[in-house]
């Protein structure tokens, strides 16, 4: 199947590039539940080699970045992901209770996902969000430029796409205010 095909490409694409193009020094990472070929695919674009491919977080190993694709992620999730990021560097994705649709809901797991992190934000595209929490990098201002303009064969992501993803309607970055760590 052609990527274009690919009924998910926005997902698997802002899943994937999001994360790997903010992160500086990628050296290993985590992919926590089923994934398509396609997404696959985006993660080959990448010059990190060492991926692991997971049904759980039972591994006893450290990753750069962790791409949670198994749902909104528990508070026994979560400390797992903490004990299986980069503690200084790391990078976790995860998916997301669309704020305009819950802004509760979409609070307790920005809470969840955050305790541990310097930095975690919803970002959205199309009818999908997804949280972006990192120990160190900033999705929007640390974007790795030399990796983000020159990625190849995208349907959807690119630069400017990743930064205005992040960017909510007045309503809801007021309500996540406090919350959101940007």
């Amino acid at each position: 199947m052609a990527s274009s095909d690919n009924k998910n490409y926005a997902y698997d694409e802002m899943m994937v590039h999001v994360p790997m193009c903010s992160h500086k020094d990628i050296n290993k990472v985590l992919v926590v539940g089923e994934v398509s070929e396609d997404f696959k695919s985006e993660l080959a674009k990448h010059e990190c080699k060492d991926i692991t491919f997971s049904d759980e977080l039972n591994i006893d190993d450290k990753f750069d970045i962790i791409l949670y694709n198994k749902g909104i992620p528990s508070e026994l999730d979560m400390a797992n992901v903490e004990r299986c990021i980069e503690p200084k560097q790391g990078i976790f994705v995860t998916k997301a209770t669309s704020a305009s649709r819950d802004i509760e809901s979409a609070k307790k797991e920005l809470s969840n996902v955050g305790k541990n992190f310097w930095i975690c934000m919803p970002y959205s595209f199309g009818h999908t969000t997804l949280t972006f929490a990192s120990k160190k990098f900033h999705p929007q201002a640390e974007i790795v430029l030399q990796v983000s303009d020159l990625l190849e064969g995208c349907n959807y992501y690119n630069t400017e796409l990743q930064n205005a993803a992040f960017i909510f309607p007045t309503n809801i970055t007021k309500a996540l205010t406090g919350i959101a760590k940007r």
